[in-house]
């Protein structure tokens, strides 16, 4: 009597174990067209040093994003890729000399300023604090503290830090500062005694001058992006959106 092959052979392998006959092979799920754009973005903005066809690209990443808003592609893969292309655009306007149209650029994408990603907000608060021009996001930050939803995130306390230190006190929001600080549970003890030893030394220079003199900083001459306090930042929220994009490709067993 001869053996069955079949019977006598091994079962067969999938990645996952045994593939029984009823189980369907399962593929890799498909890699999202924007996260190809992001990294065409990025090699144009860092290889190629080609910043509007950076930006053109990020931009046609968007609208692949719009038009894929109702497949089944996971919230956070989103989430990280809109991020990402928001720190590669922002990098591509600065290096054009239009860095004032970074703002807008990216809200015309989250459409509210409640909705900014916590990295995202950073970058723009860090641009324009460099560009002496804070009160640009003066609104922005201010709506963006106020939500809620926004004050249960881990970013909260160094962002709101951050907006008291590069946008209130230059400013001369003194009064608005001590509120912030005092009034929010996201410091801790000795962040709030820093934040408001700060806003003290602030008050005691404004006393000094005229008063009821505006407190309008003027640089004495033009500022450039290129300070390296700001590109230490930028280099580091880039490095964070390409190690972002390769981790999820690496989920998707897609080598980038």
């Amino acid at each position: 009597m001869k053996s069955d092959p079949s019977a006598s052979a091994g079962p067969l392998r999938g990645s996952g174990g045994p593939l029984r006959s009823s189980e369907p092979v399962r593929a890799a799920p498909a890699r999202a067209p924007a996260m190809d754009l992001l990294e065409e973005a990025a090699d144009l903005l860092v290889v190629h040093l080609d910043f509007q066809a950076s930006l053109e690209t990020c931009e046609r990443a968007w609208r692949s994003l719009a038009n894929d808003a109702l497949t089944e592609e996971p919230a956070d893969t989103s989430w990280e890729v809109k991020c990402s292309l928001c720190v590669v655009g922002i990098q591509a306007l600065a290096e054009m000399d239009r860095w004032r149209e970074a703002l807008s650029w990216v809200l015309q994408y989250y459409q509210v300023p409640e909705k900014l990603p916590p990295k995202v907000l950073e970058l723009c608060i860090l641009l324009y604090s460099k560009m002496q021009e804070p009160g640009a996001v003066l609104d922005v930050v201010s709506a963006w503290l106020q939500d809620p939803a926004n004050q249960n995130l881990p970013e909260y306390g160094a962002l709101a830090e951050l907006h008291v230190q590069r946008v209130l006190l230059p400013l001369g929001r003194l009064l608005e500062a001590e509120e912030l600080v005092v009034g929010s549970a996201a410091f801790g003890e000795e962040q709030r005694l820093n934040v408001l030893q700060a806003i003290h030394t602030a008050r005691q220079q404004q006393e000094r001058k005229n008063p009821g003199s505006e407190e309008a900083q003027k640089p004495s001459q033009e500022a450039s992006p290129s300070s390296l306090p700001f590109i230490h930042t930028l280099a580091r929220l880039f490095r964070w959106a390409r190690r972002a994009v390769s981790a999820r490709l690496h989920q998707l067993g897609v080598r980038d």
